[in-house]
């Protein structure tokens, strides 16, 4: 019964109208699992012994550990759990970061996705890249083959040997595997699984699905999986991953597809892999996220914690990054701090600093957007 109501839904309901119940469901689930109260958790933290911000986190237990990623971001060690000490009177280095939204916090998801526009050539779409992954794809890409499976056996095969060793030697235990079922379930119907080979032998594979967002077509790229001879290898890993990402969106832009959404990854803006989506020019978007943390700026030194910890936001739907531009730091220092900050798809950037800091920068930031169909706007905010 089940499965013939969904053949219904399926002819019936639009692929635009699926992807907003889909999202619209999504959010329900998120909204009604934070207004369990009784579940949440007031706790304060240092991310770092020596940091002088202190963090107030304000929410779910269960989601005290994204807090800290967003905010410290990954492989910060032992000092991550360093609690610190009661304090009477809220210190001016207070961070707010909470699950119940208030005036005057920032609005940050918990990931983005990194989505390239199509409608466009393939070299047109490569221009972006910098030229040693050029190479390296001319060089490379003669070597790879990728088919679909629709074979049992070899869509078990890639459960086992590729996709969830691979998710576990990334996250360890916290790695959010797929169910067997799921991965069934989306490679015979709802999306594709293909096999990657080189020299005849399968190395790698794709797991994706098509989804639409107003009238638009996505490829969406749900999980990679490699074999341990690959992730064990940091350059070879480097290698097939580039040539497994191309391939995918070479399939995109045959099949007419509007985007190619590279996947999910953690919302920071010095995030190791949005950084190197963003090099195989991904555009950030919210498309797949559905959580948010809202996070109340310390009043005093608020350059200096969005020096160390940009954020991102979402202000009327559209992304925006915070910036600090902390007094005595150069133009250079602030150029190289920020080199790799630079996407599209973003609304607007802010930039907190003092009256005069920082105007040879935002010439450079200017500049660096000039060739972008939509430069975002820029807007200084004076702090103490």
């Amino acid at each position: 019964m089940k499965e013939k109501l969904a053949t219904v839904a399926r002819k019936f309901i639009s692929p635009s109208l699926r992807y907003e119940l889909r999202h619209v469901s999504s959010k329900l689930r998120e909204l009604l699992g934070r207004a369990c109260f009784w579940r949440w958790e007031i706790t304060r933290f240092r991310l770092k012994q020596t940091s002088p911000y202190e963090i107030l986190y304000i929410g779910r237990k269960t989601r005290r550990d994204m807090a800290k990623l967003l905010i410290g971001g990954k492989g910060q060690g032992d000092d991550l759990e360093a609690e610190a000490a009661a304090q009477s009177a809220l210190s001016k280095h207070l961070v707010v970061v909470s699950e119940m939204p208030t005036s005057g916090t920032l609005n940050v998801p918990h990931y983005l996705s990194a989505v390239v526009p199509l409608g466009r050539s393939l070299d047109e779409i490569t221009a972006r890249y910098d030229s040693e992954l050029r190479r390296s794809i001319r060089k490379n890409r003669p070597l790879y083959s990728m088919r679909q499976t629709l074979s049992d056996e070899e869509i078990a095969m890639a459960d086992t040997q590729l996709l969830r060793p691979y998710a576990t030697a990334r996250q360890g235990i916290h790695a959010a595997q797929i169910e067997t079922d799921e991965v069934f379930r989306i490679a015979k119907g709802v999306g594709r699984l293909d096999l990657i080979s080189v020299d005849g032998q399968v190395v790698a594979c794709h797991l994706g699905c098509e989804l639409t967002r107003a009238g638009k077509r996505y490829w969406s790229t749900l999980r990679f999986g490699y074999c341990e001879a690959v992730f064990s290898d940091a350059k070879k890993l480097r290698e097939v991953n580039s040539i497994t990402t191309f391939m995918a969106l070479e399939w995109a832009l045959e099949n007419g597809f509007d985007y190619y959404d590279i996947g999910l990854c953690l919302a920071r803006p010095d995030d190791g892999l949005l950084k190197w989506k963003r090099r195989r020019g991904g555009d950030i978007d919210v498309l797949g996220n559905h959580a948010y943390m809202f996070v109340r700026l310390p009043k005093t030194g608020t350059a200096t914690f969005l020096w160390e910890t940009p954020l991102f936001a979402v202000e009327n739907n559209k992304l925006t990054l915070h910036l600090g531009v902390p007094e005595g730091a150069s133009d250079e220092e602030l150029a190289s701090r920020y080199h790799e900050m630079v996407f599209g798809g973003l609304h607007k950037i802010y930039l907190y600093g003092g009256t005069h800091s920082a105007e040879g920068f935002l010439e450079t930031l200017r500049s660096r957007y000039a060739n972008f169909q939509s430069p975002p706007v820029m807007e200084r905010v004076l702090t103490n």
